[in-house]
């Protein structure tokens, strides 16, 4: 039997990244799942990811913390700055967490290296979001070119690769693709305010954008709002 390659999926718990790890594996990959503990106000999505992990088969699943609560900035991180529920507005929202997925690129990279795998798996839309900055194509692009720069596995001819697959899909064709690939959505977490048993709450933007594509994919949608 070929040997197959190995990957690292960062799998934050949600809709997105749950249907990057089935994406993943229907390629063929191998995968180490990697979640980040970041100070996030809504941290069932990482139960949700240890979850997802365990009954997707993967050969490992690790969180790293890193505490960019302390820094703040961002109504994910910092309890003071309310979650918006007015809707999708113009402009960057303060939902966007600075540096956070440069931070967790830089964890996978690190965790491709160990595990020696040239392939790392990244849920990025920048389609149906929220006018983050580092889910631009352009940003992945860079990031790749910075890995195949910083990296001994890449100076050593072994090229890293980033791959993100669902960066162009609206989010009703990302849920049709992750239910053709089996993805159980109902234990997945998007919301940015979820309690700690995974509840959303319905009003904002993660929620927002997550109903509008159950709704737009004519798929029922199975979160559970409080």
């Amino acid at each position: 039997m070929p040997q197959r390659d190995s990957c690292v999926v960062l799998l934050s718990g949600g809709l997105d990244s749950a249907t990057t790890l089935a994406i993943a594996r229907s390629d063929g990959f191998d995968c180490h799942c990697l979640s980040v503990d970041y100070g996030q106000r809504h941290r069932a999505e990482l139960d949700a990811a240890r979850h997802i992990a365990r009954e997707s088969g993967a050969l490992s699943h690790r969180v790293v913390t890193v505490g960019l609560d302390a820094i703040g900035g961002s109504a994910l991180t910092d309890s003071r700055i309310p979650v918006p529920i007015s809707g999708v507005q113009p402009g960057i929202p303060v939902t966007y967490v600075p540096a956070r997925n440069t931070i967790m690129l830089a964890f996978a990279l690190a965790q491709a290296e160990v595990c020696g795998a040239q392939h790392i798996f990244f849920g990025a839309n920048a389609v149906d979001y929220s006018g983050y900055p580092d889910c631009r194509p352009d940003y992945m692009v860079a990031f790749e070119r910075l890995a195949n720069l910083a990296t001994k596995a890449a100076v050593e001819g072994r090229a890293m690769r980033l791959h993100t697959p669902i960066l162009m899909l609206s989010k009703a064709d990302i849920i049709r693709r992750g239910v053709a690939l089996g993805v159980d959505y109902a234990s997945t977490v998007s919301c940015y305010q979820a309690d700690s048993s995974g509840q959303a709450c319905g009003q904002c933007d993660a929620c927002r954008l997550r109903r509008t594509g159950f709704a737009e994919a004519g798929i029922p949608d199975p979160t559970r709002y409080k």
